[in-house]
């Protein structure tokens, strides 16, 4: 493999590759188990290639969860067009179920080691999460960020509720049914 900046990887898109087996480590064994050399490893390059795409595990980082929000903002757009007789409530479902099946990467979205006021690119990318829902809310721009983050706080909350273990499942208890219920009455 050429070092040149120019030159291709075998892979076809490294920075691509890379971030895809970050998230896979990143849900198995947590933000803990996330390494450039474990990375580098794991993709198959030199301990040295993750750095040309992510100057530090920092970066990584942020990168995923740029990744996270993108992903979770297309859903929240989807859900958004398709559901427009109740958007919010399926909205607030979609949210909470996104939590449960990427618990990891939710919480590296929201923690608060990753200072969005310097990170630009991070910023940007939840402040989109955002407007999807503010602009589903509706309303003049006070009334509508309002009314959005009170719907946020209640699935986020109940999201981290049900990712704690807060929430008891019961044996045979349907977590998707339990979620829409939830936020149906809300």
């Amino acid at each position: 493999m050429s070092t040149s900046p120019n030159a291709p990887y075998h892979h076809g898109n490294l920075r691509q590759a890379l971030l895809e087996a970050a998230l896979v480590i990143l849900e198995q064994q947590g933000e803990a188990g996330l390494g450039l050399r474990d990375l580098a490893r794991a993709v198959g390059v030199s301990p040295a290639a993750p750095y040309r795409h992510f100057d530090s595990r920092a970066a990584l980082l942020e990168a995923l969860a740029v990744t996270g929000f993108q992903r979770f903002s297309a859903r929240m757009e989807e859900v958004a067009a398709t559901h427009s007789d109740d958007a919010m409530a399926a909205m607030g479902k979609t949210y909470v179920v996104f939590a449960l099946q990427n618990a990891n990467l939710f919480r590296l979205m929201f923690s608060p080691q990753l200072k969005k006021e310097a990170r630009p690119g991070l910023r940007m990318a939840a402040d989109a999460a955002f407007e999807t829902l503010r602009h589903v809310v509706g309303g003049d721009v006070r009334e509508g960020r309002i009314k959005a983050l009170a719907a946020w706080a209640k699935v986020h909350g109940l999201a981290v509720l049900l990712l704690d273990g807060q929430i008891a499942i019961r044996a045979g208890e349907d977590t998707e049914a339990l979620v829409a219920e939830i936020i149906g009455s809300l």
